[in-house]
């Protein structure tokens, strides 16, 4: 059969998103049909060596009953088609961080599984033994699921563990079966910290609460420079960073996480401090500008950080 011109130029359009759906190899069953992306990306802070990991990644359909959730659905269309973004389908991004400080490598989450997060390590030329701390910003399961695998061997048995002190006791009276398997065989281990604690120098929680009762941020500095690992303060780019004010569906007190929201990402835009968000796109890396009356853009990095 013989194309014709116009045909031609379909087929030829469709091939990137062929491309694009393809599993990104090695990150297992919790990628689906994901862009082949690199697994991780790394970047320079000062002295630190900073490493975002991409753990895993998956489509996910019917946005609008995750995002936006006190916004009609006119709104929420308006806003992603000036941001050429679908509203039927998101691509969700699952991206812990590796800040190796001369003399200790410092992971912050671990993903979905183990697999997926070993893959993503091995690919950053690191084994699970190189890393020392793991730092748990909040319990959600895609965040300790990578502590251990299937059977209950912890990932890195021989690292010590930190997360916020009021995370920890929100979910050690929950009952929640992902705390009980993942954490809670490694509870005698961790240390706990608050507002303002630290991992090591130049490692300091920020409070970041209302996404979980006790979720943190992490600012890093080294050398006058400085980062903020954000994890879940803004769960999109442009569903909940842009619009500090839309209400998301895993926020546990919709109020308090919105004002995180502003605080954070304000300090951010006003000191011009890159941030990394557990789930903006990958390699998660960007800044924040103003937008109008209380909104937000968010700028990738690009070459800022190399």
């Amino acid at each position: 059969m013989k194309l014709t011109r116009r045909q031609a130029i379909k087929a030829g359009a469709a091939l990137p998103f062929a491309a694009a759906t393809a599993t990104v190899p090695g990150a297992g069953a919790a990628m689906g049909h994901a862009a082949r992306l690199p697994q991780s990306r790394d970047f320079t802070l000062g002295d630190f060596k900073v490493t975002t990991l991409l753990a895993g990644s998956r489509r996910v359909e019917n946005p609008k009953g995750i995002f936006g959730l006190n916004v009609d659905d006119d709104t929420f269309a308006e806003v992603s088609a000036a941001a050429h973004i679908p509203t039927d389908v998101a691509q969700f991004f699952f991206t812990p961080t590796v800040v190796n400080t001369g003399s200790e490598v410092i992971l912050f989450d671990t993903g979905l599984n183990a697999g997926g997060l070993l893959d993503a390590l091995a690919g950053a030329g690191y084994a699970a033994g190189d890393v020392t701390h793991v730092v748990i910003t909040h319990m959600h399961g895609d965040h300790i699921g990578g502590l251990a695998d299937d059977a209950g061997n912890p990932t890195f048995p021989d690292a010590a563990y930190v997360t916020g002190q009021a995370e920890f006791d929100h979910w050690d009276m929950s009952g929640n079966e992902g705390f009980e398997a993942k954490v809670r065989p490694l509870a005698d281990r961790f240390t706990f910290l608050g507002d303002g604690g630290a991992v090591r120098s130049g490692i300091t929680a920020v409070a970041a609460y209302g996404h979980t009762p006790g979720h943190m941020g992490y600012m890093l500095e080294s050398n006058g420079e400085q980062l903020l690992v954000m994890a879940d303060t803004a769960n999109h780019y442009v569903w909940s960073l842009a619009y500090p004010d839309w209400e998301v569906r895993f926020d546990m007190d919709k109020t308090a996480a919105a004002e995180t929201r502003k605080r954070l990402l304000g300090m951010a835009a006003a000191d011009k401090v890159p941030l990394i968000g557990y789930h903006m796109p990958f390699p998660g890396l960007g800044y924040v500008d103003t937008r109008g009356e209380g909104g937000f853009h968010f700028v990738p990095h690009s070459y800022q950080l190399m």
